[in-house]
């Protein structure tokens, strides 16, 4: 997921740039891709948080972006970061042209404070297209601390060949194609649907919705109607980039 850059707090040594080593790049979907960064001075994240990726052009030109983390905090030295090519989209173009192992790229983060699990508490995870990547680096951390909070998840895409992290995902997670579904599904195509939330829902839970948003203000007034309070909602709305 990506968006214009976010403000970063003024101080802090985590928040200095930095070069990160591309480690790895792998092949999500056809129009998105997960840079896997070795950073020299990490610390781990909370998962929902996101870096800054800075480009320098040698004209001077520089263009800023952020994008959530995907990986576990778990994961440690390294984050992961995957990004969609948007049409219209500098930097993610970029990412996906001119970007390989070995190379370097200008991060700084981790940032955020609010659309944050720790993993102690119920959480539902409803992300649409790469809205879900802040919502995976929570699944991740999830499974990786034994799973110790309830969670629930629900994964809208347009196809089984757009969703992201296939293969992750488990009993715990619904999916909701729009566009087309796999053969044998049990669920029509169609939009996501209050019929599909209400099973997932967790008393005490924290719900975090993600995508784009039209997306995202479908999924918050679903949750609403289901009788969640506002204040148990978080939303997080990304634009290009």
């Amino acid at each position: 997921m990506d968006a214009p850059a976010r403000r970063p707090p003024r101080s802090g040594a985590r928040r200095e740039w930095q070069d990160a080593r591309v480690l790895e790049v792998r092949r999500e979907t056809a129009r998105a891709s997960t840079y896997r960064l070795g950073l020299p001075r990490w610390e781990p994240h909370v998962p929902g948080q996101h870096y800054v990726v800075r480009l320098v052009a040698p004209d001077g030109y520089r263009a800023e972006r952020s994008y959530s983390v995907a990986s576990p905090p778990s994961d440690e030295g390294v984050i992961e970061l995957t990004v969609e090519r948007l049409a219209d989209g500098e930097v993610s173009a970029y990412l996906h042209d001119g970007i390989a192992p070995g190379d370097e790229l200008t991060v700084r983060g981790p940032f955020g404070g609010w659309f944050v699990w720790r993993g102690d508490t119920p959480a539902v995870l409803v992300g649409g297209g790469s809205g879900v990547v802040p919502l995976m680096a929570m699944h991740r951390h999830w499974r990786a601390t034994g799973r110790r909070a309830p969670l629930r998840m629900a994964v809208a895409a347009r196809s089984p060949e757009e969703l992201l992290y296939r293969s992750e995902y488990g009993d715990e997670t619904l999916l909701a194609f729009s566009r087309a579904v796999p053969e044998g599904s049990p669920r029509p195509r169609g939009r996501l649907t209050a019929a599909d939330l209400e099973p997932l829902l967790l008393p005490g839970a924290t719900h975090y919705v993600c995508g784009s948003t039209p997306f995202a203000g479908h999924a918050e007034e679903l949750l609403l109607g289901l009788g969640v309070p506002a204040d148990a909602i978080r939303v997080e709305r990304f634009g290009g980039g």
